[in-house]
């Protein structure tokens, strides 16, 4: 099973995240964003889109951080991360939207902004970041992890772009809920980093 890698990617991170969490083994193949390896073979042949990450497995191939780890949860990490029931599915469903919405439009748009010099707007970018950690500090502060009380895919999909948002000008200070979520996932057995993560 390969994934295609971007070290410094949130999106590419999640997906590494939760294979470590879950014991499943991945093969990283590191793709040069910058010298443009994510638009040329073989990568756009599997992505169309010239995105990374991209996973395969045999004969599977899958884009969007959101669906490799419903794929591996539900494949290879038992019900604990993605369970059976439909309601709780949706529950957990509902935390991949926001990470693939209000997250890559707030934390993950002002760090690209100021990381790597996107051309978006850095004041809409703070705005949505704002609104969404107001939210997510309510519904932590309320309850330990994002969905189903316990660790699952949620807390894989939302965590990384907050967990590096302060390189978007996006701190923590006055989300202390927040702040210990991210401890809680930091000491999950089998965690890992990435760079812009203490």
């Amino acid at each position: 099973m390969k994934l295609y890698d971007l070290d410094v990617s949130g999106n590419c991170y999640k997906v590494r995240l939760f294979a470590a969490l879950a014991g499943i083994n991945l093969e990283l193949e590191p793709v040069d964003v910058a010298a443009g390896e994510h638009k040329r073979s073989p990568l756009i042949d599997l992505n169309p889109w010239g995105q990374v990450p991209v996973l395969t497995d045999d004969d599977v191939v899958l884009r969007d951080s959101q669906a490799i780890l419903v794929y591996l949860a539900r494949q290879y990490g038992g019900n604990q991360w993605w369970p059976d029931g439909a309601a709780q599915q949706g529950e957990v469903m509902q935390w991949l939207s926001t990470a693939a919405n209000e997250i890559h439009s707030g934390p993950n748009a002002a760090r690209l902004i100021d990381k790597f010099g996107a051309s978006l707007n850095k004041e809409r970018a703070l705005e949505v970041s704002t609104q969404a950690l107001s939210l997510i500090e309510q519904h932590l502060g309320k309850h330990k992890w994002l969905a189903l009380g316990r660790p699952t895919i949620a807390d894989c999909a939302v965590y990384p772009y907050i967990a590096v948002g302060w390189e978007g000008g996006v701190t923590l200070e006055q989300y202390p809920a927040i702040e210990a979520w991210v401890e809680r996932i930091k000491a999950l057995p089998g965690y890992i980093s990435m760079p812009g993560i203490d």
